[in-house]
């Protein structure tokens, strides 16, 4: 998506956006945004919503470009989750194989995009949704030298408002201190009203069953024990549950996967139907049935990260950021997930600091993967690849690494061509 000509809410001007595909997701285009125009309309808000199949005439002009999309399309996701599975190992979208592909498909398409950015509206700021966040925003921090750039995503206001819900209490009232990356976080401090208040809050959790902790609806819920968190000293993000609950998820997934087959595969369907729904010229709103595809508050994310830049109202949210010794456990140049005020001058992360013992390993192991990954997107070094994939906890086989990387290679190898003897990003 891209926003041009917008001042947010303090000023009335015109407002424009775009949306934006190729030309093989033309039909999805014009669906999604036939039901854009008309949500538009029944809101009564004063802006214009423009479809295209060029992204640099949509650039002409942009003040902000998001970013959303998935190389390969679910097929490829689904390729991603049979392939690991079929070596005994977790394919899910973000974390180990799957996400380690995903991310290879997905960080020369973010590359073409900053390129076509620094020509046509290099004051732009890109704020990209397309995971895995934390891998693509780990490769724009080193490879590129485009400055204006967050990543976002929704699980940290989920968790905010989770806090909230647990504690009886308004979200507005709520700040989370963040440690770590993204999907791949902890909170580690809760502020009530400016006081922080994490042992009443870590308390509430301990007691609370898992069906009430409003784990995502595309992650497994799997009860962490009490000794667990207590131990940690630690609130995890739903998906540290394929860490810390590994064998009990693949087990989980593959059952899933002889019953009715991969994640992506379920998505898949329930794509299938929304885009009927989408498709109905008598709706005005989100329908309900899009709740099933996991995205909660990603909106309410995107257009609070908007506002505040262009009101400079530094309030604090959750990005994906360099991290610039903010966490001083971790490289300055390297991307972290965290609080950050927000200016007109983009986010500031606050400072953490150390990380504890207790989550220390798991977060420096996850981000050595991160880069081992994005400098073999780069590079299109298979070697770097086996590496990274043994490294990450999700896989405990050299021998599967190497059979699951060559089963994927081949399968993606139409978006992959870097490891194939072509430059990358031609």
């Amino acid at each position: 998506m891209v926003v041009d000509k917008i001042i947010w809410l303090d000023v009335e001007v015109t407002r424009d956006i775009w949306l934006v595909d190729v030309p093989e997701g033309e039909e999805k285009l014009q669906t999604v945004g036939g039901l854009a125009r008309r949500m538009v309309e029944a809101a009564g808000i004063p802006m214009d919503v423009h479809l295209a199949l060029d992204r640099r005439e949509a650039f002409a002009g942009a003040d902000f470009v998001t970013t959303q999309f998935r190389v390969g399309q679910l097929d490829a996701r689904i390729a991603d989750e049979r392939i690991a599975l079929k070596h005994g190992l977790i394919g899910q979208e973000t974390n180990g194989a799957g996400g380690m592909f995903k991310a290879l498909r997905t960080i020369p398409v973010i590359f073409d995009i900053i390129r076509d950015m620094e020509e046509i509206c290099p004051n732009a700021l890109l704020i990209n949704f397309t995971n895995p966040v934390g891998i693509v925003s780990e490769a724009v921090m080193r490879y590129t030298s485009w400055q204006r750039y967050v990543g976002l995503c929704n699980c940290p206001i989920s968790m905010r408002f989770g806090i909230a819900r647990w504690m009886g209490i308004d979200p507005a009232r709520v700040r989370m201190e963040l440690s770590g990356l993204n999907h791949h976080f902890f909170v580690t401090d809760v502020f009530i009203d400016g006081k922080s208040c994490f042992d009443e809050v870590l308390d509430r959790y301990c007691e609370l069953p898992v069906e009430e902790l409003g784990t995502m609806k595309n992650i497994m819920a799997i009860p962490w024990s009490s000794a667990l968190v207590r131990g940690l000293r630690a609130v995890p993000v739903s998906y540290l549950n394929y860490y810390f609950s590994t064998r009990e998820g693949l087990a989980q997934l593959m059952a899933d996967y002889r019953a009715h087959g991969v994640r992506a595969e379920v998505v898949k369907q329930v794509e299938a139907e929304l885009f009927e729904l989408y498709r109905d010229p008598e709706l005005h709103e989100k329908p309900k049935r899009l709740e099933e595809r996991g995205g909660a508050h990603y909106s309410d994310a995107a257009c609070s990260l908007i506002d505040s830049i262009v009101n400079d109202r530094g309030d604090i949210q959750y990005v994906d950021v360099r991290n610039g010794g903010a966490v001083s456990s971790l490289p300055a140049e390297s991307t972290i997930e965290c609080a950050a005020m927000i200016t007109a001058d983009g986010p500031k992360p606050l400072t953490v600091g150390e990380l504890s013992p207790a989550i220390n390993g798991t977060i420096q192991t996850v981000k050595s993967f991160e880069r081992l990954v994005a400098e073999a997107a780069v590079t299109g070094n298979r070697d770097l690849l086996v590496a990274a994939l043994v490294a990450n906890p999700l896989c405990d086989s050299d021998a599967a690494a190497n059979a699951v990387i060559d089963g994927l290679l081949e399968a993606h190898k139409a978006y992959l061509p870097q490891f194939f003897g072509q430059k990358f990003g031609a």
